[in-house]
């Protein structure tokens, strides 16, 4: 069994339809040293990122700090949404987010699956940084439900779950964003 620690990226320095892949702003750098402090108690975990550059980046002082290599996960990146322009984005992830997974597309239905593949494969503690969908998708699995949305993952926040018995376990919800999703 490994305890996989979800980390929302830093607060990003542009929205899910003004850029596919921003930076941090300084709001989301601070973040990421929060999260890094709160992580050290956790050591030795493994490392690994979203090859976004948010996710990235919120990684950093962790690896900084530890001396660590990160690994770079694509099954941990954002919700994919091939196709559709930024200002497209928006309205589409509203939808998504209203459903269940089940009545998503086949392609979101195996990027769900691969992202539970990918968490059952840590045998070690993990450190995963990724982002909000994912997150959600995360939880939905270690409770078993099919609902897309079922909280907000603070910019920074820590979910932890474990993957005994060869399924998802929540141990913690990460702390809740104070804003709503448009």
């Amino acid at each position: 069994m490994a305890l996989i620690y979800l980390i929302r990226h830093g607060r990003a320095a542009a929205g899910f339809t003004d850029n596919i892949d921003p930076g941090l702003d300084d709001l989301g750098k601070a973040q990421a040293e929060d999260a890094a402090s709160a992580l050290q108690e956790h050591l030795p975990l493994s490392l690994v990122s979203s090859p976004l550059m948010r996710a990235q980046e919120t990684t950093s002082p962790l690896a900084d700090r530890t001396q660590q290599p990160v690994a770079i996960e694509t099954r941990i990146a954002e919700i994919p949404s091939p196709g559709l322009s930024l200002a497209e984005r928006g309205p589409w992830l509203n939808e998504v987010m209203a459903g269940r997974w089940s009545e998503q597309s086949e392609d979101l239905q195996c990027w769900r699956a691969k992202l539970l593949q990918c968490l059952l494969e840590q045998e070690v503690n993990t450190a995963m940084f990724s982002h909000f969908v994912a997150i959600n998708a995360a939880l939905g699995l270690a409770m078993g439900t099919d609902e897309v949305f079922l909280f907000r993952p603070d910019n920074g926040s820590i979910t932890i779950v474990d993957n005994a018995g060869g399924k998802l376990n929540l141990v913690t919800r990460g702390e809740e964003a104070k804003t709503k999703v448009n």
